[in-house]
């Protein structure tokens, strides 16, 4: 029989034992949440356990191109193991040479001898590599490096990216059909032809206003009809560009169909105002999305469109640092974000990005015009394919110069875009055909447009 302080004792005994019991086991499922690899790293993991010795970067290589009008950048990492190599998309087509130079120059010999499956890392110390951040430029040479170490990785692991990202969400990706021309009728035709090849989702230039540098004639970019009036062309001012976009978007409703869905690239050109008008003149016709309204320095005006208005809002093709966009995510004053990846600092960068915009019914449009290579439209794919908050995808179905210098190219079958499915980003770059379309002179441009007074006017 125990006397009293032996029960006690006993009791005392007992209760730390639970404790220690209780405190063993949660370390130990701290020690195991904090082990759970993300799927990157659970990547890693996998290649490791397979008796693969460790991958180092040997050599870095920047390949400029120029295909017509549009100037590429991209890089080629190479590595210890025999014929693995990666391939990234750093396309800055306004100053490629800069882009290259870059990674020759700056990024090259930091990489040298570096694990390549050391992704984040990297990506990071990347980031403040040039001591400013969110340089434009270098953020586009990151990309590179940044896509070609996520194409070495799939690779590695014999695995599309969009798994090493979580696995598919979908099958594919709903594409943006671009329709251009100077009447709202010049448009009848390029409608239904696209809605009969599958397209639903349509954005409207009209007027000779807007859109993206170097898309090719027959990707919804031709013109036809009379010139816009008032104004210089392709700059009109607030009121002509406000009844161009009325009337085609009433032309459309009202002769073609309200079961599509229709935008507009503002393109940052009317004054904060005149946007603000242009919003609320086009609500009627429901426009899924109005792009870029305001420049990124005006885009405290969302916060007015957004309480006087309820059209859907995209904003973010000239954003290349998280204030520049966290506020208008975190603020639900848009609905898409069309960051530029590359320009944005990559793919690394971009997942982020889409994870942050899923919490607050942000979907995404990533840029994706004829300026970024079919590298970064892969990049743009493989997140899409990966992403619950997916919304749109632009781009367009690749020339037979284009799939040659870049076998691999993403495919669009009745409007939607497919993955190949190969490991890595699935695509290539052909480096003897590569040597053709080798840049002559500044393969480079400015980008400005001017009023009907000869004054400045933002692109």
């Amino acid at each position: 029989m125990l006397n009293r302080r032996e029960t006690v004792k006993a009791m005392i005994g007992g209760a730390a034992s639970t404790a220690l019991s209780l405190g063993s086991r949660r370390e130990m499922m701290a020690q195991a949440a904090a082990s759970t690899p993300e799927p990157a790293a659970a990547a890693r993991e996998r290649a490791r356990s397979g008796g693969l010795p460790p991958l180092k970067i040997t050599d870095v290589k920047a390949i400029l191109t120029r295909v017509g009008n549009a100037n590429m950048v991209n890089a080629k990492i190479y590595t210890s193991e025999a014929g693995l190599y990666g391939i990234g998309c750093g396309t800055h087509a306004e100053r490629p040479t800069i882009v290259a130079s870059t990674i020759d120059q700056y990024l090259k010999p930091l990489l040298i001898g570096r694990n390549a499956d050391e992704i984040e890392k990297i990506w990071q110390e990347l980031w403040v590599a040039p001591y400013w951040r969110a340089s434009v430029d270098a953020n586009n040479a990151m990309s590179a490096i940044d896509g070609a170490l996520w194409d070495i990785l799939g690779k590695r692991c014999g695995l599309p990216v969009y798994d090493l990202l979580g696995g598919k969400v979908r099958n594919g990706l709903t594409m943006l059909a671009d329709i251009q021309a100077r009447t709202p009728q010049a448009m009848d035709d390029q409608i239904r032809q696209m809605m009969q090849d599958g397209y639903s989702n349509f954005r409207i230039y009209v007027g000779g206003g807007g859109g993206e540098g170097g898309t090719p004639a027959g990707a919804g970019r031709a013109t036809s009809g009379a010139p816009p009036a008032g104004g210089s062309a392709g700059t009109p001012n607030d009121q002509v560009m406000i009844k161009q976009l009325v009337d085609a978007f009433d032309y459309i409703r009202t002769k073609i169909s309200w079961d599509i869905e229709i935008g507009h690239d503002v393109h940052e050109q009317p004054t904060p105002r005149g946007a603000l008008m242009m919003a609320k003149a086009v609500e009627p016709y429901r426009p899924f999305f109005m792009e870029d309204l305001f420049a990124p320095e005006d885009v405290g005006w969302y916060k007015t469109v957004r309480e006087e208005t309820s059209i859907g809002i995209a904003m973010g093709e000239l954003f290349v640092n998280q204030n520049e966009w966290l506020p208008l995510v975190s603020n639900r004053y848009i609905d898409f974000i069309r960051m530029h990846i590359s320009a944005a600092g990559g793919l690394n960068l971009a997942r982020k990005a889409a994870h942050v915009c899923e919490f607050f019914g942000v979907k995404t449009a990533w840029h994706g015009p004829t300026n970024v290579s079919p590298v970064g439209h892969a990049v743009n794919m493989h997140l899409d394919l990966s992403l619950y908050n997916f919304g749109i995808c632009e781009g367009h179905n690749f020339s037979d110069q284009i799939k040659e210098l870049f076998p691999g190219c993403p495919e669009i079958v009745k409007g939607v875009r497919y993955s190949n499915d190969k490991p890595g980003l699935g695509i290539d770059i052909d480096e003897k055909v590569a040597a053709r379309y080798v840049p002559t002179g500044n393969p480079g441009s400015d980008r400005g447009a001017h009023d009907a007074e000869g004054a400045p006017r933002r692109p």
